[in-house]
């Protein structure tokens, strides 16, 4: 990594940052590209991004930014499929092909899986719901402009991401900003508080973000000929139900509280089983996830508590 250019796009969001934290404790020199830091990614032209891309002299984008589930599908579409078609054409206006793009996909464009089996990359996609479906669409922007305009770009479809950061309009950064939000409210000793999540029942591939991150610098720097064109699935290839995730959380974290699912709170029912076969991310990346559940969640909990909290316990991986 010593001496990589990379440009992050959304490079200061949940997975955007870490990625950028972790290049750069390799040596690598990060650009960082996001709202926040003052470019509109969603109406950045491709000549711009052509221009930008050579100034910087990049050697890898990692295409982390998009809209998720707080936006509508209008904004979906413009963050997770336009930005995506728009980025390939900047890339194939660059002199060859050396400029390697690594595109964050998601197990949702794959729509629901078959119970007790793993979902592989030849599965033909069945999206369910907005973010599935412009998540999609991007993905075969990103094939249709390796096929078609010769571009060096790979796929990672990552499972449900999990660890230190994770936003608060998911279910697991949503129950930690509660479990925070109780531990500093109630003393010890004290009658246990409503948690209130959505239905549980589902079950769902949950990778931890530091293994997710290790996927990403896997795919920036292997051969071309091993991975450009390719769709390549990152989860921890276990099936998890959430009811038990959750409760392990609350477990961990010391705070007295008992769990209520509301059927009309906020939260997706979608799909009832999804589960990552990760065999090709093992062939082509010599990647594997090796990073417990519960590393996870400690690692979400620590920054919500309260400082005079105990930190989140437990020694064994219930999951």
């Amino acid at each position: 990594m010593a001496g990589l250019v990379a440009v992050v796009l959304g490079g200061t969001g949940f997975l955007g940052g870490h990625i950028g934290t972790a290049l750069t404790e390799l040596g690598a020199r990060v650009h960082p590209v996001s709202r926040t830091g003052g470019t509109d990614l969603v109406t950045t032209p491709p000549e711009e991004f052509a221009a930008f891309l050579s100034a910087v002299g990049a050697d890898v984008v990692v295409n982390a930014a998009g809209r998720a589930w707080r936006a509508d599908e209008v904004e979906m579409a413009a963050g997770n499929a336009d930005l995506v078609a728009r980025l390939t054409r900047a890339l194939a206006m660059l002199p060859g092909t050396a400029v390697r793009l690594v595109q964050l996909g998601s197990v949702h464009e794959y729509g629901a899986g078959t119970p007790n089996a793993g979902t592989t990359e030849d599965h033909v996609p069945a999206p369910v719901g907005a973010y599935g479906r412009t998540k999609l669409a991007g993905t075969r922007a990103v094939l249709r402009a390796a096929s078609g305009q010769g571009i060096d770009g790979v796929v990672l479809r990552l499972a449900n991401v999990l660890g230190a950061g994770t936003p608060d309009h998911s279910l697991f950064g949503r129950t930690a900003a509660q479990l925070g939000a109780a531990a500093r409210a109630h003393g010890v000793g004290q009658p246990p508080v409503a948690l209130r999540t959505p239905p549980l029942q589902a079950v769902r591939d949950v990778v931890d973000v530091r293994d997710a991150v290790a996927a990403v610098l896997a795919a920036a720097t292997a051969p071309a000929a091993a991975v450009s064109g390719q769709v390549i699935n990152v989860g921890r290839g276990d099936a998890v139900q959430m009811r038990g995730l959750i409760h392990r959380m609350v477990e961990l974290s010391g705070v007295a509280v008992h769990v209520t699912e509301d059927p009309g709170g906020p939260g997706r029912v979608d799909v009832p089983w999804q589960l990552l076969d990760i065999a090709r991310a093992e062939r082509l990346l010599g990647w594997r996830p090796w990073r417990s559940l519960d590393d996870s969640l400690r690692d979400l909990l620590a920054p919500v508590l309260p400082p005079a909290h105990p930190p989140p316990g437990g020694s064994t991986d219930a999951l």
